[in-house]
């Protein structure tokens, strides 16, 4: 998945269509996120202790990964995102991710 979390997204498919937001959290194993103000439902909560009150609770929900493009952080435009190989000074590779509109590393 290459996304991570903190990166700034914008949600390009479903009733969220147009909403960006800050990746809280990445499930690399299913492909999905959790973005912050996307994907909000209502959850019916039952009373734990006596005399307490059942109560409506608004919950995130996981979105797939495909429905979202990552916001550069240099040209603050939706792209794509690929990775370009660095080579270090005693000869190590470094895996960087790179914007594909304007070719920076994020």
């Amino acid at each position: 998945m290459k996304l991570r979390k903190g990166d700034q997204v914008l949600v390009i498919n479903g009733k969220d269509r147009g909403k960006k937001g800050k990746i809280l959290r990445a499930f690399p194993k299913d492909n999905k996120i959790l973005v912050d103000g996307v994907a909000i439902h209502k959850k019916h909560v039952r009373p734990k202790k006596e005399g307490e009150k059942g109560q409506i609770v608004e919950v995130i929900s996981p979105i797939s990964a495909s429905k979202v493009k990552l916001i550069c952080p240099h040209c603050k435009k939706p792209t794509r995102v690929g990775y370009k190989v660095i080579l270090q000074g005693d000869n190590r590779k470094l895996k960087v991710r790179i914007c594909k509109r304007c070719g920076e590393e994020i």
